[in-house]
């Protein structure tokens, strides 16, 4: 027996926005027609979807639905965006999950100059939390640098690569040296992003891998934070090299006997390689590396 979309799309809008009431406003249909919808899909194959109390709740068959459900319904916006896009100029709304700025505004500079019609949102987060945008359809394309773990679902391209390099405050010894040796480090206060980010766990496996230990003495969910806390005198920390950007009381000096490096790709999910909007959104990632290649 098929399942009708109806009751899918029923059960994924009060899955998605918390219960009958909002989904029907979101919907634009009577409250009683979702409740019959969803109540159908749940009698038709003898399982409960919803635990309905003062809180729409999701069982554990319901949360498994509900992934599935958060696909075909992209899938629809999709279908959409392809046929209002046929023989006309790329429309519709593009989310970007990225682990910081520098990358992404370069890039959505570019695409919204050959495609000014389309809406764009982004995504802050790390390298793992935009791997999983990605896998979950919360985001249609991501810039990440590696990540622990390949999976199937999930098509990297190769984009740039930068080096790590170390960065202290005006009132460090250090401030006015070019350059340090890894080995150097070890003895020094360490202000770190969180465990997912690239740039910390390309330089403590390369730590690792030297047999030395740092003193990590703050860590911080935030780039713009953990620059903050170095500016501050709490101890020196690690970039990549490009999102350094020069300030009076900072200074990047490089690593000189150790060349750590961290690779960002550009990610969207293998199921909706055909959407135009990502297509159009790896061409200008294209263009711009044929560019990169000629200087």
């Amino acid at each position: 027996m098929s399942i009708v979309f109806s009751q899918l799309r029923a059960f994924h809008a009060v899955a998605e926005h918390g219960g009958f009431t909002a989904a029907s406003r979101v919907l634009n249909v009577g409250q009683p027609t979702l409740t019959i919808q969803v109540k159908e899909l749940e009698q038709t194959y003898g399982i409960e979807l919803l635990i309905r109390s003062r809180r729409t709740e999701l069982t554990e068959a319901g949360k498994a639905l509900f992934e599935i459900t958060r696909g075909i319904m992209k899938f629809c916006d999709e279908a959409h965006d392809l046929l209002a896009a046929h023989g006309k100029a790329t429309k519709g709304h593009l989310r970007v999950a990225t682990v910081g700025p520098f990358h992404a505004t370069e890039i959505i500079a570019a695409f919204k100059r050959a495609h000014p019609d389309v809406q764009i949102s982004t995504l802050l987060a790390n390298s793992e939390r935009t791997f999983r945008h990605i896998i979950d359809f919360e985001a249609d394309v991501g810039i990440l640098a590696e990540v622990p773990d390949e999976d199937p679902r999930v098509k990297m391209i190769p984009y740039r690569t930068h080096r790590v390099v170390v960065f202290v405050n005006r009132d460090h010894p250090w401030f006015t040296r070019k350059s340090v040796k890894l080995r150097e480090l070890v003895d020094q206060p360490f202000v770190l992003r969180e465990r997912g980010s690239t740039t910390r766990r390309a330089f403590e496996a390369t730590l690792r891998a030297k047999g030395l230990e740092i003193k990590p003495v703050f860590e911080i969910e935030s780039r713009e934070g953990v620059w903050k806390a170095v500016e501050r005198g709490l101890g020196i920390s690690v970039v990549a090299d490009f999102e350094f950007v020069p300030h009076p009381r900072l200074r990047a000096l490089e690593i000189s006997d150790h060349a750590i490096k961290t690779r960002y790709s550009i990610a969207y999910h293998v199921d909706r390689g055909h959407s135009p909007i990502i297509k159009a959104f790896l061409d200008t990632v294209r263009r711009m590396k044929n560019v990169d290649s000629k200087k």
